[in-house]
């Protein structure tokens, strides 16, 4: 937690424990998370003494959340939100999507280790979303981006379908679409986790990364 720390843009030495988290409700968890990433977005430096926190975290780990984000190697969760080892799990597969293996994850994340939100995190110039705009066929990538292709239609209820595979408000579209459809997803494909967020025990909610900005914009009002 950022009260840990001896400086105001350094991430303290210890690692979460179940006592610090058991007192932070999933709203809390929330607006930590918007708070960290306000941080980032204003350039405070996220110092980590991970060689503590390595030692530590060898004995249990208690994060916060999960985070479900894109493969992107330009989307660095934990700096992102300005947390350290520890704090978040991060399922990370091109296009954000879900699956069985990712469900079983998100599963494993919230109801056997106790984090109280689930993230999906989308973010602007995503490869997958623009392959699967451009209908990319290549071996397995081919399946991947079929996941997508529903959230291609309803962008395209909105935009119109005289879009070019060049048009960003387009793109912007689909992804945004595409987080939905992965809220939907989970909600759907996981009784688990559907019944702890209508018990309060967890929130799911999606957000968009700005790539230029850094701002994550939250989305859970759109649902």
């Amino acid at each position: 937690m950022q009260s840990e720390s001896h400086h105001p843009n350094t991430l303290g030495s210890s690692v979460l424990t179940e006592e610090q988290r058991a007192k932070l409700s999933p709203q809390d968890i929330l607006e930590l998370l918007k708070s960290g990433n306000k941080d980032f977005t204003e350039d405070n430096l996220t110092i980590r003494n991970n060689t503590q926190r390595v030692r530590d975290a060898a004995i249990g780990q208690y994060p916060l959340a999960v985070v479900l984000s894109c493969l992107d190697s330009r989307v660095p969760v934990e700096d992102i939100f300005h947390r350290g080892l520890g704090d978040l799990f991060v399922a990370r597969v091109a296009g954000n999507i879900v699956n069985d293996d990712i469900l079983g994850s998100l599963e494993y994340a919230c109801k056997i280790s106790g984090a109280k939100l689930i993230l999906v995190l989308g973010h602007e110039y995503c490869g997958a979303i623009q392959s699967a705009i451009k209908d990319i066929k290549l071996g397995n990538i081919t399946s991947l981006l079929t996941k997508i292709k529903p959230a291609i239609t309803d962008a395209i209820k909105i935009h119109g379908s005289s879009y070019q595979l060049s048009d960003s408000n387009f793109e912007d579209l689909v992804c945004k679409f595409n987080v939905i459809q992965s809220l939907t997803q989970i909600r759907q494909g996981s009784p688990i986790l559907k019944e702890m967020e209508e018990q309060g025990e967890i929130i799911i909610v999606g957000g968009i990364y700005n790539m230029k900005t850094g701002e994550v914009r939250f989305l859970a009002n759109a649902f």
